[in-house]
């Protein structure tokens, strides 16, 4: 680890200080390097008395030895405020993490990405859709950003994997730590083929106060937020207001109105997040990537299962007949075309080519 990151993170660590009090150190005096060579009775003028005195009394190679042995794994580093892969978005939000721990590819910090957040006790309906809106969304160009939650989180990171766009999860833990602990193959794939990034050091276990924290890093790093299902208690709703706060789009799906799964959704559409039942319907919003998700709903138009369905409406045993493939594969093909806007569902549970 060079001297200049050991002294972001030696400075990062230090008890009592803090994200805003790192940051107004930094607008005083510059550099971590400056700030340890600053007077303590200086540096009182900007922070509290004991924390100035604990960075005066300077840091040794013991304070970061356990993240330097961290950083010998080629997929872990950490980035600065300083640094140039810092993620631009985060600059526009109230409170930008100053240093972030980083496991997978750096260069999804700055791509352009959609938040999809939900209800940690999902439905199979509601994951379905997240990992569907999420793949369609990823194919055309968009991280997708989500929490690494059980339900819709995980669905969503599933979804983000399996195209172009990759996947981002903010964790509200250290990044030594794997929550929940069902998640381990979930994490093992984002840190290999995605990220995973923490404001949270090393070893910080999962503390309740830490989760809606994280949240604002999901909303931030995104253009848009997604919220698929939510209660009216859903720590997603956290999300989507921080969304709106940050001057980010919200999207909401609606559901039926007898699931508490859906009131959170629909309180959020009656208080003016955007009603969404296709990701073109996020994609046109987002404005700059209509075009490319236009092209590929083109290339949809190819799709051998359009034949067989026709413009006339058909129900399922009957597509089945046609095509040859299972009523489960249909089920499948058939949300996916949905939600890319070229099929559309009829009473009757039946399906119409519309596109």
């Amino acid at each position: 680890m060079d001297a200049e990151l050991a002294s972001w993170l030696a400075l990062s660590l230090t008890p009592g200080l803090g994200n805003e009090g790192l940051r107004r150190l930094l607008q005083a005096f510059g550099s971590p390097a400056q700030i340890y060579a600053t007077p303590a009775h200086n540096l009182k003028q900007v922070v509290q008395p004991a924390v100035a005195e604990a960075i005066a009394r300077g840091w040794d190679e013991a304070d970061v030895a356990p993240v330097a042995s961290w950083l010998e794994d080629p997929l872990n580093s950490i980035i600065t405020l300083a640094d140039p892969d810092y993620p631009q978005a985060l600059l526009n939000i109230p409170d930008p993490p100053p240093l972030l721990y980083l496991k997978g590819r750096r260069e999804l910090l700055n791509r352009p990405s959609l938040a999809i957040v939900g209800s940690r006790n999902a439905t199979a309906q509601g994951a379905s859709n997240a990992e569907a809106f999420a793949r369609a969304a990823s194919a055309a160009g968009l991280c997708i950003v989500s929490g690494m939650a059980h339900g819709i989180d995980a669905a969503a990171h599933c979804g983000g994997l399996n195209e172009q766009g990759s996947s981002i999860g903010v964790v509200g833990t250290g990044l030594d730590k794997i929550y929940p602990a069902a998640n381990r193959d979930l994490a093992h794939q984002l840190a290999q083929h995605g990220a995973l990034i923490s404001e949270f050091p090393l070893g910080t276990p999962p503390l309740a106060a830490n989760f809606p924290r994280r949240n604002r890093i999901i909303s931030g790093l995104s253009l848009g937020c997604l919220v698929v299902e939510a209660s009216l208690q859903s720590g997603s709703l956290i999300t989507a207001r921080m969304a709106l706060e940050q001057g980010r789009e919200v999207f909401a799906i609606p559901g039926s109105i007898h699931s508490p799964h859906s009131k959170g959704c629909h309180h959020l559409i009656k208080q003016g997040a955007k009603l969404v039942e296709t990701a073109q319907d996020i994609l046109e919003e987002l404005g700059h990537f209509a075009a490319s998700s236009l092209r590929q709903n083109a290339a949809r138009d190819d799709h051998p299962l359009l034949e067989h369905l026709g413009f006339d409406p058909v129900g399922l045993d009957c597509l089945s007949q046609r095509s040859g493939l299972t009523i489960e594969s249909l089920s499948a093909i058939l949300l996916q075309l949905e939600l890319e806007g070229c099929i559309a569902t009829l009473p009757g549970g039946l399906y119409q080519r519309i596109s």
